[in-house]
């Protein structure tokens, strides 16, 4: 059924909503399908899921909660805010995890059936904070989810715990109802997810519409809200994933190059995505290798690729400082390889469902002996698509592996993304230096970028043979001579650097030159551009140059960095990049902002640190 509405009283530009709950409550399908169904509306949105780390916590512990942020607009948005203007919590423990996010004045709607005392005991809860004044500054809906569940699911051959899982469903209701949404595309998902189980399809459904009817007849929520469609390019738009842009990004590159694409993973979060997509394309000629361990999924890229193939492998922090060795194999036998390091709060296992970016100089150093490669960072869940075809055109057109640094912040995160046309993408052109009949020698280099042919092995006339031992220059022997060694670390130098006159130059978002600059890399770009244009708006000269091309610089940057008075570089580590930029650009004095708790930068605190500085 197409449901309706009253009549709409109030007209907003943006909104904030979060969902949490225990980690068996469904939040994060809650969450998503509200972003869905946003999405087909026109909104513009970003998303924030954030997980437990344990596979399964305690019931009812604020170490199992998970929540699900969404921020929806009729203008542009970059980040999915920063306090949440409605809250749903379905139990205590939800509730005292995510209160303080929250903003004041905003609605609070929970599930009243949970906060029995044994609930409260579990959330660590002295007190029942419905009742000892903690949530007298918020507007607080006392909605009996769990009972209102049971009793619309009464007579249905359903066991209690099929039945509580549908509790969700009745949250999506109210939300739906609230902000003016159709529940038919929820109603569509079900019917296509569950066509093997129609009772779970009949129960779901019953629930969202209660949930629907409920909040337009309860007395607390007098009207409902408009969030308009954005205006946005035309085009063919989906809502996507970081991760999964990442994956169609490869499969981009791979049609556009006409070679086939190979991926070899083990499983790690959050980058363990990229192979569930990747994996569902097998018609596209897609080789997809689980392999037993992190050493053998890179290796086994290593020979795709000396087999002319595109050839992929991700995975996050840990799982890349195994990849290390083998890395360095890819650099010695200038090999063309990509290397995905989802980010995640570390070190060792560390927090691994939260974000972080403190993999930077892993990313450049870390690795034995000189072994430069080239790094860069998607800054959107969107423009992972960019940066994943980026990194394959400039890994074959320079022979030589590309680190991409994404996060968990990304890779979760989603936003709307629009199709673009094959034919507007960027050619990959293949290095060819010596033809069949030549005198081949698979290091004799293009003059212009220093890169040797990308042959593939048996090639009748191309017969050669590459390696982890040092080469000789042009022959590709074996070599333990000292000048020869030295010329060719100096070469895969210099061939890495002079990729900086084959990317494009860094930009300058807001004011061009001024009192301060924002500096910024990777997953952080949507804070840091919201900040930037909200102190332009109040009058203050601050600017916003942020990087997507770390290794190397764009050749302009030190030219952007001599046009402000003050840098400050924001980045969620203990200040990786600005080492970075203070051993490159000496000259100049930088600030830095650091965050370090598994969560992206705020707007609010960002521009306080901005203001401080400003005086």
């Amino acid at each position: 059924m197409t449901t309706k509405t009253k009549a709409i009283h109030e007209e907003l530009d943006k909104v904030v909503i979060k969902f949490a709950g225990d980690s068996g409550d469904g939040m994060q399908l809650t969450g998503s399908q509200f972003t869905f169904t946003s999405a087909i509306l026109g909104n513009d949105l970003a998303t924030f899921p954030d997980f437990p780390a344990e596979i399964r916590a305690p019931q009812g512990t604020v170490e199992g909660v998970s929540g699900f942020q969404v921020q929806i607009g009729k203008v542009q948005i970059f980040t999915p805010g920063d306090e949440a203007d409605v809250l749903v919590t379905m139990n205590a423990a939800a509730l005292k995890a995510n209160l303080k996010q929250l903003r004041k004045g905003g609605t609070l709607i929970v599930d009243i059936d949970s906060f029995a005392k044994k609930d409260l005991a579990k959330a660590g809860y002295e007190s029942n904070p419905l009742e000892d004044g903690s949530v007298n500054d918020y507007k607080l809906i006392r909605a009996p989810i769990t009972s209102l569940t049971k009793k619309g699911l009464e007579g249905m051959e359903m066991d209690m715990k099929s039945i509580l899982r549908c509790r969700n469903m009745f949250a999506l209701g109210m939300m739906y109802w609230l902000f003016d949404r159709s529940i038919d595309p929820t109603v569509a998902f079900l019917e296509k997810k569950f066509k093997k189980r129609p009772e779970v399809i009949e129960a779901n459904k019953k629930i969202l519409n209660i949930g629907y009817f409920y909040a337009e007849t309860v007395e607390a929520l007098p009207s409902s809200y408009k969030v308009p469609s954005a205006k946005i390019n035309k085009g063919t738009y989906r809502h996507i994933s970081g991760n999964t842009a990442m994956a169609w990004g490869l499969l981009a590159a791979s049609e556009k190059l006409g070679k086939q694409l190979f991926y070899g993973s083990y499983p790690i979060t959050p980058a363990s995505d990229i192979l569930h997509e990747l994996s569902k394309h097998k018609n596209l000629g897609v080789v997809t290798l689980q392999a037993e361990d992190e050493i053998a999924a890179v290796c086994s890229a290593i020979g795709a690729s000396y087999a002319g193939n595109l050839a992929v492998t991700a995975s996050s922090g840990p799982g890349v400082a195994l990849k290390g060795e083998a890395i360095g194999l890819a650099v010695m036998s200038e090999l063309p390889l990509i290397v995905i390091n989802v980010q995640r709060a570390g070190p060792s296992t560390g927090m691994p469902t939260k974000t972080e970016q403190a993999d930077l100089m892993q990313a450049i150093y870390g690795r034995n002996s000189e072994s430069p490669a080239i790094v860069l960072a998607p800054s959107t869940p969107a423009n992972c698509f960019d940066i994943a075809f980026e990194a394959a055109r400039l890994a074959i057109e320079h022979m030589t592996p590309v680190i991409i640094l994404s996060d968990g912040y990304l890779g979760n995160g989603s936003e709307p993304w629009r199709f673009p046309k094959m034919a507007d993408l960027p050619e990959i052109k293949v290095p060819v230096n010596k033809l069949p009949g030549d005198e081949y020698k698979p290091y004799i280099r293009d003059k212009e970028k220093l890169v040797r042919s990308w042959v593939v092995p048996g090639t009748p006339g191309l017969e050669h043979r590459i390696g982890g031992i040092e080469k000789e220059d042009e022959s590709g022997n074996i070599s333990y001579d000292p000048e020869n060694h030295e010329k060719m670390v100096r070469l895969r130098a210099e061939k890495v650097d002079r990729v900086k006159h084959y990317i494009p130059i860094q930009e300058v978002i807001g004011a061009e030159s001024g009192e301060l600059l924002l500096v910024g890399w990777g997953g952080t770009y949507g804070s840091l551009l919201t900040a930037c244009t909200e102190l332009n708006a109040e009058g203050k000269d601050v600017g916003l140059t942020h990087f997507n091309y770390i290794f190397p610089m764009p050749s302009n940057t030190d030219e952007i960095f001599k046009r402000f008075k003050k840098i400050l570089v924001c980045e969620l580590n203990m200040g990786q990049f600005v080492k970075h930029l203070r051993s490159i650009y000496p000259d100049f004095s930088f600030e830095q902002y650091n965050k370090i708790q598994g969560l992206p930068f705020s707007v609010s605190e960002l521009k306080d640190r901005v203001n401080s500085i400003l005086g």
